[in-house]
């Protein structure tokens, strides 16, 4: 199982909970391009294509150095910079939860 302090920490930031949000949603492998596109227009409320590039270059970044990294720190999640994906594999149960819920309670249009 997946230490608490270890799940705690990896919500803490808005940008890194919608990136859980998306991996949940979406389970397998999934491209970083797809993520950060789905992150930005989540965090601005915008499509991707309607954000300014300086934005979404922020996000990216952020997104590539800082917050994709994080989530590798758990077994289940491979992040592969080189190949431009992101694994999910056998999540615990007990994970799967705890983003449902946190989704559930922070913004219910993160469904989409």
């Amino acid at each position: 199982m997946v230490i608490l302090d270890t799940v705690f920490d990896l919500f803490s930031k808005e940008r890194r909970r919608y990136v859980l949000y998306y991996l949940d949603q979406q389970g397998g492998s999934v491209s970083v391009e797809e993520v950060i596109e789905q992150v930005a227009d989540w965090e601005t409320e915008n499509s991707h294509k309607d954000i300014p590039d300086e934005k979404f270059d922020r996000i990216e970044l952020s997104l590539r150095h800082t917050h994709l990294p994080k989530t590798a720190e758990v077994d289940f999640i491979e992040y592969l910079p080189d190949e431009g994906t992101i694994n999910v594999h056998g999540s615990p149960t007990e994970f799967d939860a705890i983003v449902t819920i946190a989704k559930t309670i922070e913004q219910p249009d993160k469904s989409n």
